[in-house]
């Protein structure tokens, strides 16, 4: 049996890309850092997203039933640590827009996906929630990288 530190130690020898979620509830955008996060399926399109039951958005994306999935950039560490905090004000006017599915959607990362929650599966102290692409756009530059709990570039 291990320990959650030594668990941490040896997830964190597996890189991942860095990405924001959002949604939007009554009007209210909500966000935060995910890395957890990983294409499911092609057909039906689905990619599912693993939330802290304690973060603020979970109870956003499932009382909205939808999220969006920012792919940040590789000079965006700032918007991760952004929306890694509870306490920080996460969108400023002019670095996000709301799409015509009336998601926000930051400005500047490598791709947007929008997705309607297709199901839900419980996760331990998380909820994976199971999207259905609704929309996707991408844009060119490298991404930002997590590992061994620190951002890194490509190169």
């Amino acid at each position: 049996m291990i320990d959650q530190s030594r668990f941490r130690q040896v997830m964190g020898r597996f890189p991942s890309g860095v990405t924001v979620v959002t949604s939007v509830y009554e009007g209210r955008p909500a966000g935060l850092t995910v890395s957890s996060f990983t294409s499911l399926s092609l057909n039906p399109m689905l990619v599912l997203v693993s939330i802290d039951h304690r973060a603020g958005s979970h109870a956003v994306i499932s009382a909205s039933g939808r999220y969006a999935v920012n792919i940040l950039a590789e000079d965006q560490e700032y918007i991760s640590r952004r929306f890694a905090s509870e306490e920080a004000e996460k969108f400023t006017s002019g670095t996000f827009d709301m799409s015509p599915n009336g998601l926000p959607l930051l400005r500047g990362v490598l791709a947007h996906i929008e997705c309607d929650v297709h199901s839900t599966l419980p996760g331990g102290d998380h909820t994976i929630f199971v999207g259905e692409v609704i929309a996707a756009q991408c844009y060119e530059g490298n991404p930002l990288l997590y590992y061994r709990s620190g951002y890194h570039r490509l190169g």
